[in-house]
């Protein structure tokens, strides 16, 4: 009997690949953005990041994906909680990783409804969009509405609020519980990383070398 591999679905490798290519044009796309953004000196808040970059993918790399994939097969979470949807690129390797464990859900978050609404039909296509629930807002508030466990946690939106996030998220977390953030190498992360980082905080965590970094962290 052939194993299962909803990443290799012919769906799921279409949408995945179309989603890669598109997001080839990332820093392009930044930057028109920004040229046509109105100039001011004070900083953007989330919600107006969100629409300032709702043509942006920003996402995971390909063997990011694959990692993610691979830690949800082996954990087996009942509940995988997801900070930052944008287009569903890592959304769709926690899904089939969850589809092919033949248990679960995941629980994702974005502030930007356009990039939900362009999720949405994605999952649809894939036949994946039965395992996915897409929470629109700040994930502050509408993941504070969840009841339940969270049993694995990926934080991939705005740097600067995946420690308030993870904060939220903590009271959820049963010993063992794994909590991964991407993008190492950017400075909105390091009070994250400096949290998670200090055995104080309740955390065993290591950074895995694959495309900007994730940061591993298991709840002890």
């Amino acid at each position: 009997m052939t194993p299962t591999n909803t990443l290799e679905d012919p769906r799921v490798a279409s949408a995945l690949d179309r989603m890669f290519r598109h997001a080839e044009e990332d820093e392009a796309t930044s930057r028109r953005v920004r040229a046509a953004w109105p100039q001011s000196s004070a900083p953007l808040g989330p919600q107006e990041q969100a629409d300032a970059n709702a043509e942006v993918y920003m996402p995971i790399s390909a063997q990011g994906g694959r990692l993610l994939y691979n830690l949800i097969r082996a954990i087996l979470p009942a509940t995988v909680v997801e900070f930052g949807t944008s287009f569903g690129i890592s959304t769709l390797h926690l899904a089939a990783a969850v589809r092919d464990n033949g248990t679960g859900r995941v629980i994702s978050t974005e502030l930007s409804a356009a990039k939900a609404a362009a999720a949405r039909r994605t999952f649809t296509e894939t036949g994946l969009d039965d395992l996915i629930t897409i929470l629109e807002g700040d994930a502050r508030d509408t993941l504070a509405a969840v009841a339940g466990s969270a049993d694995f946690v990926l934080l991939d939106g705005w740097k600067d609020l995946c420690l308030p996030v993870l904060r939220l998220l903590e009271p959820r977390l049963a010993p063992g519980t794994l909590v991964v953030a991407d993008d190492v190498d950017l400075e909105d992360l390091a009070p994250y990383l400096g949290y998670v980082r200090d055995p104080r905080n309740g955390y065993q965590s290591v950074t895995f070398p694959v495309e900007d970094g994730m940061e591993i962290s298991c709840r002890l």
